[in-house]
């Protein structure tokens, strides 16, 4: 059965609804062993291959062996820039800009301040079927990434937010659910390279589960600045 596109989610503008229940994500360090199935750290983002999966057959006979799966690559630079208490991601690879995150609930979220946040919360997640993804970061900073193993009856319970020291950068496999990757304070740009048919299937935690995930960001010194009304 060939299902209907879903409808695209409006990244910029999400429009949440208020009083969402948190559900706080684990924060592990990203090794060899705890990246184990979603992916694997990443040296040279140059030497780095991204899988390419096979265009999948609608009938009974099979796609030839030698085809379907040369629609290449696209790269650019992934900028994940917090704006207050918002996250904004920003794709050049496929022409993105997002809402990833917020650091308090949305309808509490001010963007005219400095502060660090204290907390990560993430409303959206996706995967991609049609190829692997590659982040490696530019500037190398600490920066996390939630991430959830493959399933459509995926929940806000399976997913994992893992801690990269900035010092190397993270291939996820095709299926693998995440949301780009989340600096933990200030603009931080990354090298993105992944699948240039970029198929996106999603899953909406406020709308879906009525909550946000959470990752606690590691403390910093706070500022002393007030905070304007919440930006529009």
């Amino acid at each position: 059965m060939r299902l209907s596109p879903a409808p695209a989610p409006d990244y910029l503008h999400p429009d949440l609804p208020p009083g969402l229940r948190i559900v706080p994500m684990p924060v592990v360090e990203a090794t060899v062993e705890s990246l184990a199935g979603y992916g694997h750290l990443v040296e040279d983002p140059h030497s780095c291959s991204i899988e390419i999966v096979r265009w999948p057959a609608l009938g009974s006979r099979p796609v030839d062996a030698d085809s379907g799966d040369e629609g290449g690559t696209k790269q650019g630079v992934f900028v994940s820039e917090w704006r207050g208490d918002v996250l904004y991601g920003r794709n050049e690879a496929v022409g993105g800009h997002y809402v990833l995150a917020y650091a308090e609930p949305p309808e509490h979220a001010c963007a005219a301040h400095h502060r660090a946040p204290r907390r990560m919360l993430l409303w959206h997640a996706n995967y991609h079927p049609d190829g692997g993804q590659l982040f490696f970061p530019l500037d190398p900073r600490p920066f996390f990434v939630p991430l959830a193993l493959p399933g459509d009856d995926v929940t806000p319970e399976r997913f994992v937010c893992f801690r990269f020291d900035g010092t190397l950068g993270l291939y996820i496999h095709p299926n693998i659910w995440h949301e780009g990757v989340f600096g933990l304070a200030g603009t931080q740009r990354f090298f993105d390279r992944q699948g240039a048919v970029h198929a996106r299937i999603s899953v909406d935690f406020a709308r879906e589960f009525g909550c946000l995930l959470e990752a606690a960001v590691p403390s910093r010194e706070p500022s002393r600045e007030n905070c304007a009304p919440r930006a529009g």
